[in-house]
């Protein structure tokens, strides 16, 4: 279910709330602070995996096999918000990161031939066309998931940023990049996402506006 936020775009504003407005159960929608006065919402920034498509990757296996059984049980309990694992990674040695990021790869390649795009996303982004609202990606997965996305499904994200764009989400560089492309500000701007430690706090850092999906 999308937040009822993109049933507010029309004619293509964001609604004033009052600032730092707390996400609750079964809302789908958190805030960031926004200026009193209602902005125009001139782009919208999204999601890749579990929010443009549907989640296929088995992360917690993949997380196992990155990680070894013991370590993730360890993490996973110390950790109430998830595991950051490419963060984790990007602390080992260039050897292990190697190994690391096959084992992903693996895991994205299989993901990678069931790809399906959301359903309930078409609709959203034929509204968003339409009314000439520009529409970027950030994802954690890697470009050539990107690419097949792309081709697949006769869609086009500008631009389009994968984990190769330093630094990643939740880190807000690469929304205030996609910013500064289209020269406009964040709080113009909509992201929507389904992780709340990645693509609600990338939104809420960079100062633009956060939908939880």
């Amino acid at each position: 279910m999308l937040c009822p936020l993109l049933r507010l775009i029309q004619p293509h504003l964001l609604p004033s709330l009052p600032p730092s407005s707390p996400h609750t159960p079964g809302s789908h929608l958190t805030t960031t602070t926004l200026p009193l006065s209602r902005s125009r919402l001139r782009g919208v920034v999204s999601d890749m995996d579990g929010t443009l498509t549907i989640p296929l990757i088995d992360f917690q296996a993949m997380y196992k096999a990155v990680l070894g059984e013991e370590k993730y049980t360890e993490l996973k309990s110390r950790s109430k918000a998830g595991i950051d694992i490419l963060g984790i990674i990007e602390e080992w040695s260039e050897l292990e990161k190697g190994r690391a990021y096959e084992v992903i790869a693996d895991f994205e390649r299989e993901g990678l031939e069931r790809l399906q795009i959301m359903p309930v996303m078409l609709q959203e982004l034929w509204n968003f066309d339409a009314k000439k609202i520009r529409r970027g990606l950030i994802t954690r997965n890697v470009k050539a998931a990107v690419d097949i996305f792309h081709q697949r499904f006769g869609m086009n994200f500008s631009p389009a940023l994968s984990r190769e764009f330093r630094p990643y989400k939740p880190d807000p560089g690469p929304l205030l990049h996609i910013c500064s492309t289209w020269e406009v500000q964040p709080h113009e701007v909509l992201m929507i996402g389904d992780g709340l430690k990645d693509d609600v706090a990338c939104g809420n850092r960079a100062g633009a506006f956060a939908c939880l999906v």
